[in-house]
């Protein structure tokens, strides 16, 4: 990570990555992320919901993908996210940018890139390589700990 000051709000150099597999072939998890039914479900950290009637998707080169995460415990706090997909491969590769709002630690709007790649592993399972940013130095572990939270209810689902 390259920091030209010491403050948390400098944009980092690297992007966030994440390499996680799943235990589920890969055209359902790919599905989770791009099925609204199935988004609504899962996204977002413990704590925070993503309401269907929020999400809107046009999964293909130039579409979009539009929904609010709302805390639990107070409905106000609310967190829009605004992407448009630059690439898409079925099964294989999301590519897009974000723009979204009320995340501590980055200035809203904030705008950043996503990448997810989807890959066969050994044993029916699902190699998922998440690589999104810039982050702030504040608000990378932040990031990785709300996907790692959102895993935790993405895998239930990919069980049924």
């Amino acid at each position: 990570m390259i920091d030209n000051t010491d403050s948390d709000t400098t944009i980092a150099a690297t992007e966030l990555v994440i390499n996680r597999a799943f235990d589920a072939p890969r055209d359902l998890v790919y599905k989770a992320f791009t099925d609204p039914d199935q988004l609504a479900q899962w996204f977002g950290p413990v704590g925070f919901s993503v309401p269907r009637d929020t999400v809107d998707m046009d999964v293909r080169v130039g579409g979009h993908q539009r929904f609010v995460m709302v805390s639990d415990d107070n409905p106000d706090w609310q967190s829009p996210v605004d992407g448009y997909f630059t690439e898409v491969v079925e099964n294989e590769l999301l590519v897009g940018t974000e723009e979204f709002q009320g995340m501590p630690g980055l200035q809203p709007p904030t705008s950043m890139t996503m990448r997810l790649e989807f890959l066969d592993e050994p044993g029916g399972k699902t190699g998922l390589i998440i690589t999104q940013g810039p982050y702030t130095k504040a608000a990378e572990p932040m990031a990785r700990q709300g996907w790692e939270s959102s895993f935790a209810k993405l895998e239930p689902l990919l069980a049924r």
